[in-house]
């Protein structure tokens, strides 16, 4: 069915929302470019890595190609030394969405950072504490461990959400709480939701899903992963620099300064892509009632077509 038949449902489209998630490697971006395609819609990126400019290979940023296709939003806002916070994700892209809806189009919201997608489905609200260059001066001297069992130990809810390795993101909630004075668990209350959501999520069997982040760190690799984290690097962004704590360039930075060899940085960088799904399915739980989830390895296209035709049909009235 094209999308001239779904014209009707879409004109009724003015508060509903399509949220593609699931792990990395999984296969959203593909899904959600056929959808947009049939269904007149539009890609909103819930990437916290893929805002950045120049960095387009380690955070498998949708291609031109595929952006040709459909519109994408969110992409390619900062440079890699700017700041980019969650408060000012999240209020762009409600700008967007509606900007999308007052087209009559489907706004798809697709992602694996699970801050930035809740942020969305849950409308977090989310302080606004301006950074404190100072204190995460002081911060950034300490080791991740003791940073991180200093969150567990302040704000346990917030720790349980975090990936001890991203350093980034301790400092940060250490910085909010001490600031505000409570947890910053306690500080993102959330706000009734202004979208009717369809929440579809992609899973694999852990040994195919593997065997994808395999395959795609490998095609990184040949498609300049180590000239772009090097043109990076040769601007001045360092690894001190947030965007570059991201998976695939801290581990090949460090192949570039000396401390690996390619082959080591390699492995190292698979094996953390690994790790990184496990706290994706802490978001993205496969038990959450809220989530239509689909195996890929099982469902098809069609599958998951017919849910979405099903949600936005349900929305004419």
């Amino acid at each position: 069915m094209g999308v001239d038949s779904h014209t009707p449902i879409l004109r009724h489209m003015d508060n509903s929302l399509v949220a593609i998630v699931g792990p990395t490697a999984v296969g959203k971006t593909a899904l959600a470019i056929q959808l947009a395609e049939e269904f007149r819609g539009e890609i909103v990126s819930a990437d916290s890595r893929q805002v950045y400019r120049e960095m387009d290979i380690g955070t498998a940023k949708p291609t031109s190609t595929e952006r040709r296709r459909v519109p994408h939003h969110l992409l390619d806002l900062v440079n890699p030394g700017e700041a980019f916070t969650l408060a000012q994700y999240q209020h762009r892209a409600y700008a967007i969405i509606a900007e999308i809806h007052a087209r009559g189009n489907v706004p798809l919201l697709v992602g694996g950072s699970g801050l930035y997608v809740r942020a969305i489905l849950e409308g977090l609200d989310i302080p606004r504490i301006a950074p404190d260059p100072a204190r995460r001066a002081e911060l950034e001297r300490e080791p991740s461990p003791m940073l991180y069992a200093r969150l567990q130990q302040l704000d346990p809810v917030a720790a349980a959400k975090i990936d001890p390795r991203n350093k980034r993101r301790i400092i940060r909630a250490l910085e909010v709480s001490q600031a505000a004075g409570q947890p910053i668990s306690e500080l993102q209350t959330r706000r009734a939701p202004n979208y009717r959501t369809l929440r579809l999520g992609l899973t694999l069997p852990r040994d195919e899903l593997y065997r994808r982040i395999n395959a795609r760190v490998d095609q990184m690799m040949e498609a300049g992963l180590v000239a772009e984290v090097r043109a990076l690097m040769a601007q001045g962004y360092g690894l001190e620099t947030p965007s570059m704590s991201g998976l695939g360039y801290r581990q090949i930075a460090a192949y570039v300064r000396g401390e690996a060899t390619l082959e080591e940085a390699v492995r190292l960088l698979k094996r953390d892509t690994r790790r990184f799904v496990h706290h994706q399915y802490s978001w993205f739980r496969l038990d959450d009632p809220r989530i239509h989830w689909f195996d890929v390895s099982q469902a098809s296209y069609a599958d998951m077509r017919a849910e979405v035709a099903r949600f936005l049909a349900s929305t004419r009235d």
